[in-house]
């Protein structure tokens, strides 16, 4: 089938298969499931794992990869079979709605023969076997007190109001079997629960992206609600399953940048009165040397500064990252580059010049840390003169991640540097009021 579908000729084959061929094709998940809907085989550490999360976004196929690894613990698919398992959602509702009758549910995924009947009023499912799985809401953590488990499959813990009471009861009965385990499945909050499991070493991770699913999803949801969202905080979490946190000590907090966000419409370029690109060379060349951060922003006649675009990027060679701060410069119709001088200063405005002798190149040299550098443009932020026109992940993401030792891991703000340099520039150096008519 896979030979198939890689030479365009799958709807062919399939339609030369009889009935029950198809049935079976149609229900046989380790075909037809994705790679991040399988089961992992082991813990990080090599062995066993107790919990299999599930990190994954709206519509990504959470609910239905639940749903099969359930059906195979059932019948011995998935190591030894489970006789007794807990289904545990926020609400009773929601395990019915969702976990058991839902578009992905327990009923839809079985084929007749192996079909579990249902009791709605006794939230349970029994298989052909013998199995049972009963349903639990979190939001009684007391009901998990007394029953006993070979297997739990737990639906959006990460809402959970009472987490970590529903998920302790929960841990006390799971011990029937040879092998007790449990899936979670749940977009990603960063929840003191969702932190623990993460941290630990028995804890098997799985991530996947709404993007990964869009086959089997509608074109206007794509279209609307994945355009709209992608790359901003909502839609990292919601949409590619990342779980997105704040440090506490951080200038920049995420909720005030998504306060800040606007449309990154083509028309903004055109009502800047300035606009620069500002260019925090790297010290070295090479894969493993800091990223040359590059960061484009404007100002308006109202003061606001407008951060444009961030085309950061690490690996590249000097004459690569000159080549594309040169070409952000034309394509946004830029005033100049800002360049950091304290290292490698002459360099850069040398490559510049070698590759077009007529951009015109500011130099600005530091003289405080970084943290005193940053101060004063997070200050900006606090007060409403700086917005984000789009979303720039990876540049929210260290800005967030900024204290006043440093970004975590000690890694390089690279990113973070450029974008300062280009605030500093347009919104503290000198005011420059005489407008400019840009180009559409």
């Amino acid at each position: 089938m896979s030979a198939c579908w890689r030479a365009g000729k799958l709807p062919e084959a399939l339609a030369a298969l009889d009935a029950p061929t198809l049935d079976w094709l149609r229900h046989h998940w380790p075909l037809i499931g994705r790679a991040s809907q399988q089961p992992p085989e082991t813990a990080p550490g090599g062995g066993d794992w107790l919990t299999w999360l599930l990190l994954g976004g709206r519509g990504a196929g959470k609910t239905r990869a639940g749903a099969e690894w359930v059906r195979a613990l059932v019948f011995g698919r998935a190591g030894p079979p489970a006789g007794r398992i807990a289904l545990v959602a926020e609400s009773l509702g929601d395990v019915r709605e969702v976990m058991v009758e839902g578009v992905s549910g327990l009923l839809s995924v079985h084929p007749c023969a192996e079909r579990p009947s249902w009791e709605p009023t006794r939230r349970r499912l029994q298989w052909p076997n013998g199995a049972v799985a009963q349903g639990f809401s979190a939001d009684d953590p007391e009901s998990l007190r007394g029953p006993q488990f070979d297997a739990a499959w737990c639906d959006e813990l990460a809402k959970w109001r009472y987490a970590q009471a529903a998920f302790d009861m929960l841990q006390f009965g799971l011990r029937l079997g040879a092998r007790p385990r449990q899936m979670v499945t749940t977009t990603p909050r960063p929840t003191a629960l969702i932190r623990a499991l993460l941290a630990d070493p028995r804890t098997a991770v799985t991530r996947m992206a709404t993007a990964e699913n869009a086959a089997h999803l509608a074109p206007p949801f794509l279209a609307t609600v994945v355009g709209r969202y992608a790359g901003t905080r909502l839609g990292r979490q919601e949409l590619d399953g990342e779980l997105v946190e704040d440090r506490a000590d951080a200038l920049w907090s995420r909720a005030a940048l998504e306060a800040g966000r606007e449309s990154a419409a083509p028309e903004l370029r055109r009502q800047m009165v300035r606009l620069v690109v500002a260019v925090d060379p790297p010290a070295s060349s090479g894969k493993r040397a800091d990223a040359c951060g590059l960061v484009a922003a404007g100002i308006d006649a109202a003061g606001i500064v407008h951060v444009l675009a961030d085309e950061s990027a690490q690996g590249l060679t000097p004459t690569g990252w000159g080549a594309r701060a040169v070409g952000l410069f034309h394509r946004l119709d830029a005033d100049r580059v800002v360049v950091e001088v304290n290292q490698g200063g002459e360099m850069v405005k040398t490559i510049l010049a070698g590759i077009d002798p007529a951009v015109p190149v500011a130099e600005v040299r530091a003289t405080r840390g970084k943290w005193l550098r940053a101060e004063p443009v997070a200050a900006l932020y606090e007060q409403g003169r700086v917005r984000h026109a789009g979303a720039f992940p990876a540049l929210e993401d260290e800005m967030c991640d900024f204290a006043p030792e440093g970004l975590s891991g000690r890694r390089s703000p690279d990113r973070l540097d450029a974008l300062v340099w280009a605030v500093t520039a347009l919104a503290l150096g000198p005011r420059e009021t005489a407008p400019r008519v840009r180009r559409v």
